[in-house]
């Protein structure tokens, strides 16, 4: 069982996302386990204070190291006590200056035992975080967003539909944009044939799976052209 943890400075912004569809399913079926943190419980002093001014000047707030370090000693230890060993366990930060989060990426963390997320807010992180308590840091998007939330919420739906069994049709995912990294997927149609003069291409209601094939490998290719060039040429 993939086992999740989310660290946040607003936990209720998770309670929709993951209480429906296939998400509130792979939890129900034991296939993960997604629990998400007030870093508000690990902040300092009576306030709990997680944040500060920036050494030097600058606008806005930075979240603290001391906070960080403590939700992640003690998410850790409680995996360590469980399982008896920190085995496939990654600790990710969600932040801008991340590399870019792909599909790639979401089936390597689908194998891990253990994931740790770290939701930003305010002006960033103390980069202390950064360079001693995180093993990645991971963006969704060349964007900057009003924290993290959002982003744990898209890498963690990502890499659950990975998760083996949490798609009962598992050929699923592996006929899908980004499957091969370079390409879309192909166009697809159903019912009706015709639709105000707009039909279904001919090939798709031939039953050759050779033509059939062919036409997607061809279509694939225009879409990826026309959507996403960038991808052609890497």
């Amino acid at each position: 069982m993939l086992k999740i943890d989310i660290v946040s400075l607003f936990p209720k912004m998770f309670e929709g996302p993951f209480s429906d569809s296939l998400m509130a399913r792979a939890q129900k079926k034991k296939l993960v386990s997604i629990k998400i943190h007030d870093l508000r419980q690990f902040g300092l002093g009576f306030r709990k204070t997680i944040d500060d001014r920036p050494y030097g000047g600058g606008v806005g707030m930075i979240m603290m190291v001391e906070p960080i370090e403590k939700a992640i000693k003690k998410l850790k230890y409680k995996f360590l006590s469980i399982l008896r060993k920190y085995e496939k366990t990654k600790v990710i930060l969600l932040t801008p200056r991340g590399k870019l989060f792909t599909q790639a990426k979401a089936m390597e963390l689908s194998k891990l035992d253990h994931l740790i997320l770290i939701s930003g807010r305010y002006e960033g992180f103390d980069e202390r975080i950064h360079e001693h308590l995180v093993d990645e840091e991971l963006s969704i998007g060349d964007y900057v967003m009003m924290g993290g939330e959002l982003p744990a919420m898209v890498v963690t739906e990502t890499v659950v539909r990975l998760v083996p069994h949490v798609i009962e049709k598992e050929d699923a995912t592996k006929y899908e944009s980004f499957s091969n990294p370079n390409e879309l997927e192909a166009p697809q149609y159903t019912r009706p044939e015709k639709y105000k003069g707009w039909e279904v291409p001919k090939v798709l209601l031939s039953g050759d799976p050779v033509k059939i094939s062919a036409w997607k490998r061809d279509e694939s290719l225009r879409v990826t052209k026309k959507n996403r060039p960038d991808l052609i040429k890497e």
